[in-house]
């Protein structure tokens, strides 16, 4: 089972929503440790992956040889790409 980290920047991204959305984000956070890939998508030009929650995208970095999820962005989906 992977463990799931936040960087600093998408702890304070998390906590700025509010808190139904939190829930939702954690939950589906929780239910991607075991297997992460059939719910992630590889972003286009870079080596993250994205996984939507409702109208939230969190980017995620996936460390194999660590089995470590790591959260690097959490944000709307109009606003995350940039």
């Amino acid at each position: 089972m992977y463990e799931i980290e936040f960087t600093a920047s998408a702890e304070r991204q998390l906590f700025k929503l509010e808190h139904h959305i939190q829930e939702r984000i954690i939950a589906s956070l929780e239910r991607i440790r075991i297997k992460p890939y059939p719910h992630l998508k590889k972003l286009v030009g870079c080596p993250y992956f994205r996984l939507r929650v409702g109208d939230y995208r969190i980017i995620i970095d996936v460390k194999e040889n660590k089995m470590m999820i790591l959260v690097l962005e959490i944000g709307h989906r109009k606003n995350i790409y940039k």
